[in-house]
């Protein structure tokens, strides 16, 4: 049975020419990028490329990138290398829909004895810049928004929001995991000060990631003891894995726009394929501002992870939201937030396509899916009728 892998918010497969850039640095071209032989050199080279391709990505320019392990590590040091040097700026904002290294990193800052205000977001999942800007005052130091928000795709208005905050004199980040190379993203039309992204979320391997931080601004490094990154984060750099973001980012370059296109064809075909043979079944998120392949689909009156086991027995691989909060129990804070009652959120899937999705994978799930929710809705019908 051929896997249907409908989970490409959470990671994706490897592409094989960033494989074959990765393999030689695991043997022959192996090397510390810190030595000063030839070999380190050699080393420095390599990921001097790298840094090279993920700015280009971005529009950005190779000494505003800073390589981190994982996007959270990237969120992370975005909001405590601003605000743990703050001073009479102390207050941090952010989205009741940020990914969870965000919303984590802001509670152990606030625990820290930094004021943390959280800004609502519409039914949509989109965060209101009037409504941002009542929160913000001469007391706030960073603003941090996602750029698309990874359960239900929601594109938020970065921009203006960033506008905004700097007419306050507050710093702006945005988590744009998941949307760097799947929408075109430049830190200039942004306005962006700190922008976090993930090389295992457009084909390149997880351990490979990166914060791009604008020119002249300072943060302090979660990771001390070394120059490494112009000494923002130490420690001797992941060389295969820098390798593998460097070519990931170009082909994501390459393909961006004709992909994108397809995989929106894609996802759009899918959801109406379940609204006309699902009965009762909802879309959540934005349906027009939202990343290409991002679809969260509310099946009332099913719970949301007897179906991924379901279809996953079917060979459809899907989730129920962030893979990073697959493992805490309740419903999706971000359904949640968009103001969907606890069941809804419970009755919820996130189906996330990508470059090894077909139009033959789409007619299977919609084949598939409608006989699944038909027959977990008859299995929930008596409990409910017990219980009520």
């Amino acid at each position: 049975m051929r896997e249907i892998y409908l989970d490409h918010a959470a990671t994706t497969p490897v592409a094989p020419e960033v494989l074959a850039a990765m393999q030689p640095y695991f043997g022959e071209r192996f090397g510390n990028a810190s030595s000063v032989h030839r070999r380190g050199e050699a080393a420095r080279d390599a990921i001097a490329e790298a840094r090279a391709r993920v700015a280009a990505l971005i529009a950005a320019t190779p000494e505003e990138i800073v390589f981190t392990a994982t996007g959270s590590e990237a969120n992370t040091l975005a909001l405590t290398g601003v605000m743990r040097p703050a001073t009479d700026r102390r207050r941090l904002v952010i989205s009741a829909v940020e990914h969870a290294s965000v919303l984590e990193t802001a509670r152990a800052l606030e625990r820290d004895g930094v004021p943390v205000t959280l800004v609502p977001v519409d039914r949509l999942g989109r965060v209101d810049p009037d409504r941002l800007e009542d929160a913000l005052g001469p007391d706030v130091a960073l603003v941090s928004v996602m750029l698309a928000n990874n359960e239900v795709g929601t594109v938020e208005p970065v921009a203006e929001i960033a506008r905004r905050a700097h007419a306050h004199g507050a710093l702006v980040h945005t988590d744009a995991v998941q949307a760097v190379g799947k929408i075109p993203v430049e830190v200039a039309t942004l306005d962006a000060d700190l922008l976090s992204l993930a090389g295992h979320k457009l084909h390149g391997p997880p351990g490979a990631a990166a914060l791009y931080v604008r020119r002249r601004l300072r943060i302090r490094p979660l990771v001390t003891g070394g120059h490494q990154e112009r000494s923002r984060r130490a420690g001797t750099e992941d060389l295969p894995a820098i390798v593998g973001l460097g070519v990931a980012a170009n082909r994501a370059a390459l393909r961006l726009g004709e992909e994108a296109s397809r995989i929106s064809r894609l996802t759009e075909r899918l959801w109406q394929g379940i609204a006309t043979q699902v009965p009762r079944a909802r879309r959540n998120g934005d349906p027009e501002r939202r990343v290409p392949g991002i679809l969260s689909v509310c099946l009332e009156g099913v719970d949301g992870e007897a179906a991924l086991h379901e279809l996953d027995l079917a060979g459809i691989t899907v989730s129920t939201g962030s893979a990073c909060s697959a493992a805490t129990p309740g419903p999706s804070h971000v359904l949640i937030a968009m103001g969907l009652p606890a069941e809804d959120a419970h009755a919820s899937v996130r189906f996330s396509l990508g470059e090894t999705n077909t139009e033959e994978d789409v007619t299977t799930v919609t084949a598939k899916l409608p006989e699944i929710v038909t027959r977990l809705r008859a299995l929930a019908s008596p409990a409910l009728e017990r219980s009520a």
